[in-house]
């Protein structure tokens, strides 16, 4: 195997697959040579003291690494957890800014007694350059500044010394409070490392002392609040909030309302960072929203603000920053596919921002549909069972969109938008879309797969469909009926049945897009019976449990045999139930019963599992995914979660959350699910019942893979 030599120094972390000839997951490397397949063969530089020391690492794969600046890989080694470098790693704008901090800028640091706040003095070099290879890690010495906003005035001792990873936020100017003064600090030389002060920190006017250069120019001071101060708050809104000692926090609103014993309005915000005495989504003993611990802040509405790192020129007097993509990991395809993200993997590999699939005009619909389908399920993954010289340049794309989504745990807008372009119909790329129809061109033009429903109704032959949209009358239904009760009313009434077990059941709600829904709230069935749909399928009676040869429609929403349910009975307990003077003018319906089956045998159930809802509010899409066995393994998907800089220049941030409540809320029994109030519930359930718009079904016995492909 040959490899060429790189000139260039290039620096790398491994951020994903296994142990191979030295590297593991979060080392750190430098690249030596690549090989013909691409490959990169490299240095290891290992942990501890020795962290600065090359040693021989072999070969790991590119698209298992993350380029990194020889300054990136500094700051990184002097992170001793594995875990904690490829966390910062995935706060991309954090690390940016940490890799462009000044003399005496302002930051937050995680320390033993809680986070606070410091001034930057020095970057220090850690360790001895004994050969021409070994690497300096690099840390921040720092100042901590009193809650009185003046530094300590005790005896001067060596300053502290902190990694990158130790920083959780970086103050803009605009956050530093107005009035507030710096003392300038004299450090001394630290024995107890082997340290070097470098003046590499560029020699400028930090953040702040442009705050309090500035000030004189504000014709409005933080205590007048802020000019964004008239911007609209609601769930989703990214805010800060000005703590009494003058820090500011940033978070994201999770909810909104009165907490109990008070009369205005609150905010409960999930922080960027842990925070002592904070929650993890309750408030007293009442949950609102759930986040990590110490990390859910409820504070009166008026004391949160607009996110002022992403105010725009037009909402603030200063010249905003430049709103650069954030660097992301770049992705190259290689022969092998990546399976879906197992159970084990999909918190520490999807949750956060800048995760999962970034929207960009009107994306909302595709990029919710091709998470839902491809981050977890295995449901159409019969595209990589193909010869990779016999897919279309389309299936190609799409094979590179689920990779990195699983490899990475993030695709980018511009490959998407390739995808989006290949469609065969520009008004992919630009305007608003249904998932339903998304899908029937994924499933014909891409997938190039037979119809994924066989549908026969009495007397007709079989007709192909990809999707099953609902059709009724909503006086046959409550008000808040399940997707099963939904599904069986719909078939029955339209007098459909399932030629055979499909592999995968996206089942449409009855609503149009975001201006009609049939039902205010819909209670998802997390497994789906369609044992009473299939055609020409066993059935066992409703009452006795024989073999079942007569059903009627009319007994569906009888409350004295189980509302909501199907009623099929044997020719003996169909005669018996409708003596009954309410039943005497039902009309119940022959079943096509096979030839030869017991009457006595039990019925083979046939069960479908749900694994994930589209759900839309006010023209978004948005997807809830279950990724695991666990009851509680959901996560909730927005591919524009949030936007930094405005519609020219900026770009939409997805986000994805893990989501344990609505597992809590599914556990319930059917009767304890009938009863629930829906106001009452976690906002993001509370999201998921009120606004679903398709539930997708899978067959756990069956995958898409047996089914053969279009002839092209």
């Amino acid at each position: 195997m040959e490899a060429r030599t790189v000139v260039n120094e290039k620096f790398f972390i491994v951020i994903r697959g296994k142990s191979r000839k030295g590297f593991s997951r979060g080392c750190i490397g430098r690249v030596q040579a690549e090989t013909q397949r691409g490959e990169l063969v490299g240095l290891l530089y290992c942990g501890g003291s020795s962290a600065g020391s090359p040693k021989s690492g072999g070969v790991v794969k590119r698209e298992d690494t993350y380029p990194l600046t020889r300054h990136q890989a500094q700051l990184l080694l002097f992170v001793s957890s594995v875990s904690r470098r490829l966390e910062l790693l995935c706060n991309p704008q954090l690390f940016t800014a940490i890799c462009e901090l000044s003399q005496d800028d302002l930051v937050v640091l995680k320390h033993k007694k809680g986070h606070l706040p410091a001034l930057v003095k020095n970057l220090m070099q850690i360790g001895r350059k004994e050969n021409k290879d070994d690497l300096h890690m690099l840390g921040f010495e720092v100042e901590f500044v009193d809650s009185d906003h003046s530094l300590s005035s005790k005896k001067p001792a060596p300053l502290p010394l902190f990694s990158a990873a130790d920083i959780i936020q970086v103050v803009p100017s605009n956050s530093v409070p107005f009035g507030q003064h710096w003392r300038d600090g004299q450090c001394g030389d630290l024995n107890r490392k082997v340290v070097t002060r470098i003046n590499s920190m560029p020699n400028i006017r930090s953040r702040g002392q442009q705050a309090i250069e500035n000030h004189t120019e504000q014709s409005v001071t933080r205590s007048q609040g802020p000019s964004t101060s008239h911007v609209p708050l609601e769930t989703g809104s990214m805010v800060e909030v000005v703590s009494n000692s003058g820090i500011t926090v940033y978070g994201v609103i999770r909810w909104l309302g009165i907490l109990g014993g008070k009369t205005n309005e609150w905010a409960g915000i999930e922080l960027d960072y842990e925070v002592n005495g904070c929650s993890d989504g309750k408030y007293g003993s009442q949950r609102y929203f759930t986040c990590k611990g110490n990390r859910a802040l409820f504070v009166p509405v008026t004391k949160c603000s607009p996110d002022s790192r992403f105010v725009t020129a037009s909402t603030r007097m200063e010249t905003p920053k430049s709103t650069e993509t954030p660097p992301v990991p770049p992705f190259e395809d290689s022969e092998e596919d990546v399976p879906p993200i197992p159970e084990s993997e999909a918190l520490s590999l999807l949750v956060g921002r800048m995760k999962g699939i970034q929207g960009h005009v009107n994306s909302c619909y595709l990029d919710a549909t091709l998470f839902s389908l491809f981050s977890s399920s295995v449901t159409l993954d019969n595209i990589f069972k193909k010869p990779a010289d016999t897919e279309q340049p389309i299936t190609c794309t799409l094979r590179k969109i689920v990779n990195c989504l699983r490899r990475q745990g993030f695709v980018p807008a511009e490959s998407v938008m390739n995808f989006r372009k290949q469609l065969g119909c520009d008004t992919f790329r630009t305007e608003e879309k249904d998932p339903e129809e998304f899908i029937t061109v994924l499933c014909q033009k891409v997938l190039c797969i037979e119809p994924l429903l066989k549908l026969r109704s009495r007397g007709e032959t079989s007709q192909g469909a990809y999707t099953f949209q609902i059709f009724l009358e909503k006086e046959q239904m409550a008000q808040m009926p399940t997707v099963q009760q939904l599904l069986d009313t719909s078939c029955l009434s339209c007098d459909l049945k399932f030629e055979e077990m499909p592999s995968c059941l996206m089942v449409q709600m009855p609503r149009f897009g975001n201006k009609y829904k049939m039902f205010p709230h819909i209670i998802p069935s997390t497994e789906l019976d369609i044992t009473d749909l299939l055609y020409n399928s066993p059935r066992e009676c409703f009452v006795c449990g024989h073999l079942a040869e007569q059903e009627c429609l009319q007994c569906l929403p009888d409350r004295k045999l189980q509302p909501g349910r199907i009623k099929q009975y044997c020719t003996t307990c169909n005669t018996q139930v409708h003596t009954h003077p309410s039943r005497q003018g039902h009309s119940p319906k022959a079943l096509a019963v096979p030839a030869g089956v017991p009457t006595d045998a039990p019925v083979h159930r046939h069960v479908m599992q749900l694994f994930a809802v589209l759900c839309i509010q006010t023209s978004h899409y948005v997807s809830f995914v279950k990724y695991g066995a666990d009851p509680n393994s959901w996560l909730f998907f927005d591919c524009m979660a949030d936007r930094c800089g405005d519609d020219q220049s900026g770009y939409n941030i997805p986000e994805i959350r893990a989501c344990p409540e609505l597992g809590d809320f599914l556990s319930q029994s059917e009767e304890e699910l009938a009863r629930a109030n829906p106001s009452q519930a976690p906002e993001l359930v509370r999201r998921l019942l009120c606004d679903s718009y398709m539930f997708l079904y899978q067959n756990p016995a069956t995958l898409l893979s047996e089914s053969s492909p279009q002839q092209p």
